[in-house]
């Protein structure tokens, strides 16, 4: 992550780098400058010295034959010296410009350093008027060094003149350059500043924007700031908390909707339960005067009679339990024979019903009354519309960790939409039955007892009859379930 730190130091280390890159350009151009100028004042100084070393020579010689003292002649022979350390200093300012007149300047030299030695020779061996002939001609050659050291000086002043006009133009461009050097320099750095401030005041920006927006009460936009710094990780908390503030509105929200709808139906709860209540009386009463004409006809020799009314009196009993508790499949199976007596009376030869039941099975639960809606779906739409009448088959049989129940019918059949709705369980067929439960209940009620959704599957072809198989495990439902089943 780029910090804010970061991007200031950059901005300074950037500003340091043009300064020193701008510094050591006109350091170097400088020092190159006063190299040139100091190379050419060495040269005019060095052939300054010899002019002067050549008088001082001839001034010391000049003394000697006034005086042939010890001094004087040392004095002439540092002066001698003195002409042959400049003749070497003067063999490097020698190039293709003044090269013969250079090498007649040295030469000049040499003489000026013979002239004098033999001046000196003459003097001492008493020869007065040969010495001062020498040393005329040395006087004579120190002039001729004089000028051609002013000789040698315009050579070089022409020379150099080249070099001095091109210093004083690139001076003037250097200062031209430097100018707009300056002015560059200035427009970057603003334009590089403004760059730089947008790139921390564009997403400080961009969060309050989000703050006023979210003191407006919009918890719903995303807060999106482009910066790899401070500020991104600070819009990055922000976007999470404005997440958790809606995320807990909307949560408030639900509960409140939820707290709504549960009051709502603590209202239809206790109306439903005085509804009950007031439908149990009838049912009860019906019970008791079934169970009064049932003994009443068999004590009149109507055992017949007798033994209907006794199903009839089971039958309703079985149906006055509350739904929310599971049976056993002896219990379901018990009730079904029940009704199907019934329906027999009512039917006679009409209806056929055929069994066939493993009785190691009938320990295994079921919610109660899930059998008979079932048969009386198939006595409804498979016997009932039919002059001939029909048969129903009933079977239960063991298939190892689940008990396999099949009821079967030699109806019309039911149309593929019907099956899906049923599985998908619609209420579609809940009208008409004795119990009040249909049999898309009968499927929902199945499968959140046993928590399968494959605990039921329908077969049917148009004119072959229908086939509802029901495959449910041998282990019961757990009290979850039993609440589920309630809830269902």
């Amino acid at each position: 992550m780029n910090s804010i730190q970061k991007k200031i130091w950059s901005l300074a280390g950037i500003v340091l780098f043009i300064m020193v890159v701008i510094w050591t350009t006109l350091t170097y151009y400088n020092q190159k400058t006063q190299d040139h100028y100091n190379e050419i004042l060495q040269r005019y100084l060095r052939m300054n010295e010899v002019s002067q070393a050549s008088q001082q020579a001839v001034t010391a010689l000049n003394n000697y034959l006034l005086s042939s003292s010890q001094d004087n002649l040392s004095q002439l022979e540092r002066s001698q010296q003195q002409l042959r350390k400049v003749k070497l200093q003067i063999f490097d300012l020698r190039n293709t410009e003044n090269d013969f007149a250079l090498t007649n300047y040295m030469n000049l030299i040499d003489s000026l350093v013979e002239t004098t030695d033999r001046s000196h020779m003459f003097l001492t061996e008493k020869d007065t008027e040969d010495s001062v002939k020498a040393f005329d001609e040395a006087t004579r050659i120190s002039k001729y060094i004089s000028d051609m050291t002013l000789t040698l000086l315009d050579k070089d002043l022409k020379t150099y003149d080249r070099f001095y006009r091109g210093i004083i133009e690139q001076s003037k461009a250097l200062n031209e350059l430097g100018i707009w050097l300056l002015l560059t320099i200035t427009f970057l750095l603003l334009l590089f500043t403004y760059w730089f401030s947008l790139s921390i005041t564009r997403p400080v920006l961009k969060l309050t924007q989000a703050a006023k927006e979210l003191s407006r009460g919009r918890f719903d936009l995303q807060v999106e700031v482009a910066s790899n710094d401070e500020i991104s990780f600070l819009a990055k908390m922000f976007d999470r908390m404005r997440i958790n503030i809606n995320n807990l509105i909307v949560e408030i929200q639900q509960k409140a909707q939820l707290e709504n709808e549960l009051q709502q139906n603590k209202l239809l709860l206790r109306e439903s339960q005085l509804r009950s209540l007031q439908s149990q009386i009838n049912p009860h009463f019906l019970f008791n005067t079934l169970d009064t004409l049932s003994k009443k006809a068999y004590l009149e020799g109507s055992e017949e009679t007798s033994d209907l009314l006794a199903s009839v009196a089971g039958l309703l009993r079985y149906n006055l339990k509350r739904l929310d508790r599971s049976v056993t499949l002896y219990e379901e199976v018990k009730v079904l024979r029940q009704y199907m007596e019934i329906q027999k009376t009512r039917f006679t030869d009409r209806l056929q019903f055929h069994s066939d039941i493993d009785e190691s099975c009938l320990y295994v639960q079921i919610p109660g009354l899930t059998l008979q809606p079932i048969v009386e779906n198939a006595v409804i739409h498979a016997v009932e519309p039919s002059e001939e009448g029909g048969t129903i088959r009933f079977r239960i049989r063991n298939d190892g960790e689940r008990v396999t129940i099949e009821i079967t019918d030699d109806g019309p059949g039911m149309p593929e939409n019907k099956i899906r709705q049923i599985l998908e369980e619609h209420p579609v067929d809940s009208e008409g039955h004795s119990t009040g439960i249909g049999f898309s209940n009968v499927v929902r009620r199945l499968r959140l007892f046993y928590g399968l959704d494959d605990v039921i599957e329908i077969e049917s072809e148009t004119g072959r009859g229908t086939m509802v198989r029901m495959k449910i495990p041998k282990t019961r439902g757990t009290e979850e379930d039993d609440k589920a089943l309630d809830r269902g």
